[in-house]
């Protein structure tokens, strides 16, 4: 895994880590990180259970919100523990964290991503892109 104490120090989300979404991990992230805007990358993105899992491609766009961090070290360690990507999970990770180039409203930016890397055989597609367009907010 790359050093997170390097560029990018942005972090792209597209599903129960999104600005409007009322999840307990969405609200600490809004606390801990500040919040860009909107921005895209290319691929497609599925519903894996009351979760997305995105998979990069050169067709499709999927939407998501662009995070400045603050303690960008801090913030992807609790983040890779959140999408059990951190060493001490066991292997194979359903998640991996890979620095992307991601379109932000004033162009494109670098930018940390958490990529699905399961078979999606099977798994229904997001056809818009926006996991927020079918998810339902948890029950805290």
């Amino acid at each position: 895994m790359p050093d997170p104490a390097v560029e990018p120090v942005h972090l792209f989300v597209y599903g129960t880590l999104r600005a409007t979404f009322d999840g307990p991990m969405a609200r600490w992230l809004r606390q801990v990180a500040r919040l860009v805007g909107p921005a895209t990358v290319g691929g497609a993105v599925y519903r894996v259970a009351d979760y997305p899992g995105l998979v990069t491609g050169p067709t499709g766009r999927v939407q998501g919100d662009l995070f400045a961090l603050t303690d960008a070290a801090a913030i992807l360690a609790v983040l890779d523990d959140y999408e059990e990507c951190a060493a001490h999970h066991p292997q194979p990770h359903e998640y991996r964290r890979e620095a992307m180039t991601v379109q932000a409203a004033d162009g494109p930016v670098e930018a940390w991503v958490y990529l699905y890397t399961r078979d999606t055989a099977g798994l229904p597609p997001i056809a818009d892109g926006d996991f927020l367009s079918c998810a339902q907010t948890p029950d805290d």
